[in-house]
């Protein structure tokens, strides 16, 4: 019986182990899509208990919390820092099975040094334990990145936000790069009238363009588009409920316009057609720079209104869509590439469903140009766990070339999600390991195999978005 959370965890094979230790473990972390806060690491914020550092923020806990039984208020409500860590560690033994549970033993064993398991019995000694060390330089937002040898991390940044804290991390010369990403799913949301305005006229303030038709629009956006280019931006990202690839017309885009912006509802062609429209711009800005482009679609967001209604978004009621996406994915793409205007680009899909789909698609537009330039993302948000890794591993190694894959991300918002890279490289010295030990894969090329482990865990990523 193997214990759990050795210095072996996950890695099944002699020649797994041996991946992971000789290959992988070492590696600095590029850290190329997450959501943290950028003044915190300008700050270099020190946290000021482990509740503040592990729970402010975190959906999946709170998710977790609310199917166990614990009210709203040790979730996101008025309890203590305390008191909604205790009821967190008295979840935690009912979260086998359930990657939260690894994640958690994880996090308080690479940060921590802490070895116990988190449950109500020890939850006052880990608190007390952690809360003191966050106290120290070594654990403050910063320490807490140098100690996990993060070298870059891309956060997610609108294209109004001012990026103050990008550039004064800049001009101090702070040793990881902290770099904005260009995310503007606010200005495609054209389904609320009077939300939509108040966001354009935000826009049009700090960009200094003033917004009366489509054309400004596009131009306020590209001011902006060339500010996050100035500051260091690499990569764009879009958060999409499926592909928008309609037929449309410039005279049709400039009414449509005019009509949201005018404060009247849109159909759900016009809709439809206005996002086909604005993320076709979108990709010939960043095609112009150069920049490698994220889509992550097929969130089903929201769901509960009466929580949405309390607390607003990302609070932990979203799941799984079923958008039918194969043919609008391919329309878009193919239109980018007749015109020689693709950019490197980034599917993640939420529905595991799609992965052959993604997998397949992605050889479609592949042009020579890039190793690996059309790229199938890590297992993302639900899929983030070892058998969704796992299966969009698998996916891409019968597809396309796992050899080539620019590996994970943490896609979250606290400094303790750094082990997520840590566990994707032992589930992916893992698969390759068990195929050597099956005879599947070749044991004479272990070298070219442990060369492929460090690409995909670190050197596919530097090379590929030029860090």
């Amino acid at each position: 019986m193997k214990a759990f959370l050795d210095e072996n965890f996950v890695l099944e094979t002699e020649t797994a182990q041996k991946l992971y230790h000789e290959h992988a473990r070492k590696l600095p972390i590029i850290d190329y899509h997450c959501h943290l806060n950028p003044q915190l690491i300008a700050e270099d914020h020190r946290f000021a208990n482990l509740g503040e550092v592990w729970l402010a923020g975190d959906h999946y806990k709170w998710r977790a919390m609310r199917t166990n039984g614990v009210d709203e208020r040790y979730c996101t409500g008025d309890a203590s820092d305390w008191e909604k860590f205790e009821k967190w560690a008295e979840t935690v033994p009912y979260t086998m099975r359930n990657p939260l549970y690894h994640w958690t033993h994880l996090e308080l064993k690479t940060a921590f040094g802490i070895t116990k398991l988190l449950d109500s019995t020890t939850a006052r000694e880990i608190y007390d334990e952690c809360t003191a060390k966050l106290q120290t330089p070594e654990f403050s937002a910063r320490g807490l990145m140098k100690h996990y040898r993060v070298e870059t991390v891309c956060t997610t940044d609108d294209p109004i936000d001012s990026l103050e804290y990008h550039l004064a991390l800049k001009k101090e010369g702070f040793e990881i790069k902290v770099l904005p990403t260009w995310r503007p799913d606010k200005a495609m949301a054209v389904e609320s009238p009077a939300n939509y305005r108040q966001y354009v006229e935000k826009l049009s303030a700090i960009s200094g363009v003033e917004i009366s038709n489509y054309n400004d629009l596009i131009a306020a956006l590209r001011k902006r588009h060339d500010f996050f280019g100035s500051v260091g931006c690499r990569l764009s990202d879009h958060g999409l409920d499926t592909f928008y690839a309609e037929e449309y017309t410039s005279a049709g885009i400039a009414a449509i316009f005019n009509k949201v912006y005018g404060g009247k509802e849109l159909t759900e062609e016009e809709i439809s057609k206005f996002k086909s429209a604005i993320l076709w711009d979108f990709a010939l800005m960043d095609w112009e720079k150069g920049w490698t482009q994220q889509f992550h679609y097929g969130a089903l967001r929201n769901n509960n209104t009466r929580l949405f209604k309390q607390l607003g978004p990302d609070i932990g009621c979203d799941s799984i869509a079923d958008p039918d996406v194969a043919r609008s994915m391919s329309r878009f793409f193919d239109r980018l590439d007749s015109e020689n205007h693709l950019a490197k680009t980034i599917i993640y899909n939420l529905n595991p469903r799609d992965n052959d789909m993604v997998a397949t698609m992605i050889g479609n537009f592949q042009d020579g140009s890039v190793a690996g330039k059309i790229q199938f993302g890590s297992g993302w948000w639900f899929l983030d766990q070892k058998s969704g890794m796992e299966a969009q591993m698998n996916s891409l190694s019968n597809m396309g070339l796992l050899s080539r894959f620019v590996g994970m991300l943490t896609d979250s918002r606290s400094f303790l999600s750094y082990p997520r890279h840590e566990y994707f490289r032992r589930i992916l010295c893992n698969l390759i390991g068990n195929d050597v030990e099956k005879g599947l894969l070749p044991a004479s090329q272990i070298d070219f195999l442990g060369k492929m482990v460090e690409n995909i865990s670190y050197y596919n990523a530097k090379n590929f978005f030029r860090f």
